[in-house]
């Protein structure tokens, strides 16, 4: 069991961010949980971003990661970071993503380490916590919505419940992602939602609010709004992009099967299965009951998207 102090490295990916950085890492100061290091790697600013981040770094504290260089886009730039953080973790340590637009609330490390603290080092966990929302001057718009108590593979395949400027990794999450291969397009954090639950870890989640976040319209994601709203802009896609999406984490999936545990295994070849037939297989997948998201409104659209598409 982890029961010694632990370091958080924090992973902070940055690009031209520099209206925000300094309530960012203001925030990082003023954690209640001392114990912890951030390495960054700029994304290719154009702005003060990288004069910021080095002016941070002579204050102690901070490394840079600077290979691999050039611009890659938010997934591979926070899996360099990773992938640099984990082979460094001791077995109680932890790692943690960080966007540069949020600020964090003093207890978001405190409360994270606590939650994590007590899951086996062997066993991969990870821990996400809902946010308070927030315009770009920090005036209150709302909470981001409740998180399911007991997550679970399958269900993670219809929707991504960790908001990853909320995630700490134990080192064996951690060291699970950063030798994964997510596929072309993923959010770091749906991934490492899926992999985690998929591989029989642990999700844990915060129904207390972590940190402020920012929604100020250049967002690379942003909040979801209310669930009316996340129904709308989903009939509005239609169900092309999110079964594609759909289909490309099942066949990363598949591609870690050595990782998984026999029942998700089981799952994903009988989703992808179902997906390669007709209707009489998908209306059996959707029988099997684990397929289902938050809200009811959101869960029959899911099952009209996944008969449709």
């Amino acid at each position: 069991m982890i029961v010694d102090a632990a370091q958080v490295s924090i992973l902070l990916s940055t690009y031209n961010g520099g209206g925000y950085l300094a309530d960012m890492l203001a925030s990082l100061r003023a954690q209640t949980y001392a114990d912890w290091r951030l390495l960054w790697r700029d994304d290719g600013s154009s702005d003060a971003t990288v004069a910021t981040m080095q002016a941070f770094a002579d204050a102690g504290g901070c490394e840079q990661v600077v290979e691999p260089g050039g611009r890659l886009g938010v997934l591979d730039s926070f899996m360099a970071l990773l992938r640099r953080a984990a082979p460094q973790l001791a077995p109680a340590d932890f790692a943690a993503f960080a966007d540069q637009d949020d600020v964090w609330l003093p207890e978001k490390l405190a409360r994270g380490v606590a939650a994590l603290r007590d899951v086996g080092g062997s066993v991969p966990a990870m821990y996400c916590a809902r946010q308070v929302l927030v315009d770009r001057r920090l005036r209150r718009i709302g909470l981001s919505p409740p998180l399911p108590s007991a997550p679970a593979f399958p269900a993670a395949l219809t929707q991504n419940i960790a908001t990853g400027c909320t995630v700490l990794l134990n080192r064996a999450a951690a060291l699970l992602v950063a030798a994964s291969r997510p596929p072309s397009g993923a959010l770091h954090d749906w991934w490492c939602y899926l992999l985690v639950a998929a591989a029989g870890g642990r999700v844990l989640t915060d129904a207390e609010p972590v940190i402020l976040y920012r929604q100020h319209g250049g967002n690379v994601v942003g909040a979801p709004g209310s669930w009316p709203r996340r129904a709308l802009a989903a009939i509005r896609r239609g169900p092309a992009p999110f079964m594609a999406d759909f289909r490309r984490h099942l066949d990363a999936l598949a591609a870690h099967g050595e990782v998984l545990t026999p029942a998700a295994r089981g799952e994903i070849a009988m989703l992808q299965q179902a997906l390669a037939g007709g209707m009489r297989p998908r209306l059996a997948a959707l029988r099997d009951g684990g397929l289902r998201r938050r809200a009811w409104s959101e869960g029959l659209l899911f099952r009209l998207w996944f008969l449709m598409g």
